[in-house]
C-alpha cells in the first residue's frame, strides 16, 4: 500500500482539501477554508500544517472564538449547507468560547467542524496552561463541553484515529437529517506526530448529497388526510430552502390552492407577495398566518421542527387539526402526531401534487381578507410616528412604557423600531440579504420583512444566539461575493456581547452593512419581564441612582466605536438621517455602521399569539398572579405533546 508520511495535522489539512460534495450531479469542495485563531494549542500543530498544506483553502484570521464559528455557521447556512467551514482554536478558553457557536449550528442543523486544540494525550507535562482538572477523571477536559452541542464528537489521540474520525465526522457533515456542529479535539501533542498514512486516505473523496425518496405509502396516506381536509394550511421551513425546493413548493401551492405561512429558516423561499403567502407563522407570526393556522383543520409541515415559536407552544392549532410531515429527518417527521414523509421536500412535493390533482381546499375569501387585513396593519406599522404628547401610546403599551418617552428624552431620539425597519427593506435591492439572530428584530422581521427574492433572509432562530448577527454577515459576505450587499440587524444588546469580527470585515476588506438598533435595553426581554407582572430588573441600559439601574439611559455613541475600527459609521436620529445615510453608504467600499437610536417599545405586537413561559405561582405582586391565571387559561388550550 502506497504511503506518505505526514504529522497528524498535516494530514488532516491534506484531508479537508480533498473533500468535495455532488448534488445533483454537480461536485463542488466542501471545504471552502479556515478560520483560525492561533494559540499555545495549536499554532505549531495545525498551525504548521496549514502554513505547509494548504493550497486551495482559505485561512481567515478570526478575532473571538464564537464570532468565526458563528461566521462558519452562517456561512453554510446562506450556502444552503453545500459548503463549509472549518475553525479552529487554542485549547481551554478559546475552545470554550466556540461552544455556544457549536450548539447554534446544531440547533439550526448548520454543518460546522470545529478543530479545538486539547491537553496533552501523554499527559506528561500536566497540568499544562489552561487545562481543568478533574479529581474524577484526567480524560475529561474543556472539550468533553462539546459533546452536548454536536452531532459528532471525537478526540484523536493517536494520528491514526484521524483517519475513522476525519471521515464519520464528513459523514455526519454532508448527511441532511442529522447535520450540526462536528468537534474533532485534537491534543497538541498529537497534531505534531508523524505517521505513514495511507495515499488512498488523502485522494479526492466525493461526498453525494441523496435526495431521500417518499414511499408511495406514506405519500398515499399523506393525500388521502389533505383530501379529507377543508382549510389546509402548508408551513414552509428551512428545509425547503436547504433541498433547493423553492420551484416545488410554488408549483404544489398553485395547483393546490392551499395557502402557506413560513418559519424564521423557511422565509424567502417564495417572495412575500405571493397570492397564498400569508407571512411568519407562530409567537413571532403576523395576522394573516395566526388566523387562518387557528381555523386550520390539516397543517402539512415541510422541512420544519415545530419549535415552540412556530405553533405557539402548541396552543395555535386545534385539537382536532392533523398533521402531514415531510422531513429528510424521522426524527422530525413525526412530531406533533403527524402522518410522516420521511423524504426531501424537492422529491415529495411534486409526487405528492400528482396525488391530489383536482384537490381544491375548501376557502372562499378568507386567504385574501386576512392578507388585506395585514397589509393595512404594515402600513400602520411602516409609518409609526413618535409624538411627545400624554395622548402618544408606543405600539407596545405595557407596565414600562414610560420608557419611551424617557429614552427620547435623554437622547434626543424618536424614531420608531418598525418604520426604520420598513424604510431599510423597501430602501435595500431584491437581492441583498438580511441577517439576524436575536431580541425584538428577529420577531419584527418574521412579522414585517418582505423578500421579494429567493434566499434573501438569513435569520438565525433555532438557538437564538446574542452576537451571531455581525460574525454572520461577515460569512454572509463569504458566501455571496462583492456583487450583493449584505445587512445585518441587532440590537445594541447583542452589539456589546459580541462584534469582534466587524475588525475582521475591515481587515478583508468585505462590506457589511450593520444596523445597531439602539434602544438602550434588552427590550424583548424588557416587554416579556414586564408583561408578566414583574417590575424591570437589568433589562434596560441605564445609569445606577439611589434606587438601583433606574437613572438616565446610557448614550452610548455607537457609530465612534465602528469609526475606530476603520468602518465608515453614520449616527441616525431621524429619517431623513436614515434616509441620507442609506444612500452614502452604498457607495463605500469599507464595512458600514448605522447607529440608529430607536425607541423602547415601539416592536409589533403579538397578533394572536401565546408563548408558554414560566410564570410565577405565587407572588406578592397581583400582576404576578394576574399573568399565571392567563398562563392557565391558555395551557389548557395547548396540545399535550
Amino acid at each position: 500500500m502506497d504511503t506518505i508520511r505526514l504529522t497528524m495535522a498535516q494530514a488532516l489539512v491534506r484531508f479537508l482539501e480533498n473533500q468535495y460534495i455532488d448534488v445533483d450531479g454537480t461536485v463542488t469542495p466542501f471545504v471552502r477554508g479556515v478560520f483560525m485563531i492561533p494559540g499555545h494549542g495549536n499554532v505549531v500543530g495545525l498551525g504548521q500544517a496549514l502554513s505547509q498544506e494548504a493550497k486551495r483553502l482559505e485561512i481567515y484570521q478570526g478575532k473571538n472564538e464564537q464570532g468565526m464559528t458563528h461566521a462558519a455557521v452562517a456561512f453554510a447556512k446562506q450556502m444552503k449547507r453545500k459548503q463549509i467551514f472549518a475553525v479552529t482554536s487554542s485549547v481551554g478558553p478559546g475552545a470554550a468560547n466556540m461552544v455556544t457557536a457549536c450548539a447554534c449550528a446544531t440547533a439550526n442543523n448548520i454543518p460546522v467542524l470545529v478543530l479545538p486544540g486539547d491537553t496533552y494525550a501523554c499527559r506528561q507535562p500536566d497540568p499544562v496552561l489552561q487545562q481543568v482538572e478533574h479529581t474524577n477523571s484526567l480524560a475529561t477536559t474543556t472539550n468533553d463541553a462539546f459533546k452536548a452541542v454536536c452531532r459528532y464528537w471525537d478526540r484523536v489521540v493517536r494520528p491514526e484515529q484521524l483517519m475513522s474520525a476525519a471521515i464519520s465526522a464528513f459523514r455526519t457533515l454532508t448527511d441532511p437529517a442529522n447535520t450540526g456542529a462536528v468537534c474533532l479535539a485534537m491534543p497538541q501533542d498529537v497534531e505534531g506526530e508523524a505517521y505513514d498514512y495511507p495515499v488512498s486516505f488523502l485522494k479526492k473523496r466525493v461526498w453525494r448529497l441523496e435526495r431521500r425518496p417518499a414511499t408511495e405509502a406514506a405519500l398515499k396516506e399523506a393525500a388521502g388526510a389533505i383530501r379529507a381536509s377543508k382549510k389546509p394550511l402548508l408551513i414552509c421551513g428551512g428545509g425547503v430552502r436547504y433541498a433547493e425546493a423553492h420551484a416545488e413548493l410554488r408549483h404544489f401551492v398553485e395547483a393546490t390552492g392551499i395557502p402557506f405561512a413560513d418559519t424564521q429558516a423557511g422565509k424567502s423561499a417564495i417572495e412575500w407577495d405571493h397570492p397564498l403567502a400569508l407571512g411568519g407563522v407562530g409567537v413571532t407570526g403576523c395576522a394573516a398566518a395566526n388566523e387562518i393556522a387557528k381555523e386550520a383543520d390539516l397543517v402539512i409541515g415541510v422541512g420544519t421542527r415545530y419549535t415552540d415559536f412556530t405553533t405557539a407552544s402548541k396552543w395555535l392549532f386545534k385539537d382536532e387539526c392533523q398533521f402531514v410531515n415531510i422531513n429528510v429527518s424521522e426524527f422530525q417527521s413525526l412530531k406533533m402526531e403527524a402522518i410522516p414523509v420521511v423524504a426531501d421536500a424537492k422529491d415529495a412535493l411534486p409526487r405528492l401534487e400528482k396525488l391530489l390533482e383536482g384537490y381544491r381546499p375548501a376557502y372562499t375569501n378568507e386567504i385574501k381578507d386576512a392578507q388585506a387585513r395585514w397589509r393595512e396593519e404594515l402600513a400602520r406599522l411602516d409609518t409609526m410616528t413618535f409624538q411627545d404628547t400624554p395622548e402618544w401610546t408606543p405600539i407596545i403599551n405595557d407596565a414600562n412604557a414610560d420608557s419611551a418617552k424617557r429614552y427620547a428624552r435623554d437622547l434626543k431620539a424618536g424614531l420608531c423600531q418598525t418604520t426604520v425597519l420598513g424604510a431599510l427593506n423597501a430602501w435595500m435591492a431584491d437581492t441583498d440579504v438580511a441577517i439576524g439572530a436575536a431580541g425584538s428584530l428577529p420577531g419584527d422581521m418574521q412579522r414585517m420583512w418582505r423578500p421579494r427574492a429567493q434566499d434573501t433572509y438569513n435569520m438565525e432562530y433555532g438557538y437564538s444566539t446574542m452576537g451571531y448577527e455581525i460574525a454572520g454577515a461577515l460569512g454572509v459576505k463569504l458566501a455571496i461575493g462583492e456583487d450583493r450587499e449584505v445587512y445585518a440587524f441587532c440590537g445594541d444588546g447583542s452589539f456589546n456581547m459580541l462584534h469582534g469580527e466587524l475588525v475582521t470585515a475591515v481587515q478583508e476588506g468585505k462590506k457589511i452593512n450593520v444596523c445597531v438598533f439602539d434602544n438602550a435595553s434588552f427590550g424583548c426581554i424588557n416587554n416579556l419581564q414586564v408583561g408578566h407582572g414583574n417590575v424591570t430588573l437589568l433589562t434596560e441600559l441605564r445609569y445606577r441612582n439611589q434606587e438601583g439601574l433606574f437613572g438616565n439611559f446610557l448614550n452610548i455613541d455607537y457609530a465612534k466605536v465602528a469609526e475606530g475600527y476603520g468602518c465608515k459609521s453614520y449616527s441616525v436620529r431621524t429619517m431623513e438621517d436614515l434616509k441620507a445615510a442609506f444612500e452614502d453608504a452604498k457607495k463605500q467600499t469599507v464595512p458600514v455602521l448605522f447607529d440608529i437610536k430607536v425607541l423602547p417599545k415601539t416592536m409589533t405586537d403579538g397578533y394572536g399569539s401565546w408563548w408558554r413561559v414560566g410564570d410565577t405561582e405565587v407572588s406578592e405582586r397581583q400582576e404576578n398572579l394576574d399573568a399565571y391565571a392567563d398562563h392557565l387559561a391558555h395551557e389548557k388550550d395547548a396540545r399535550k405533546y
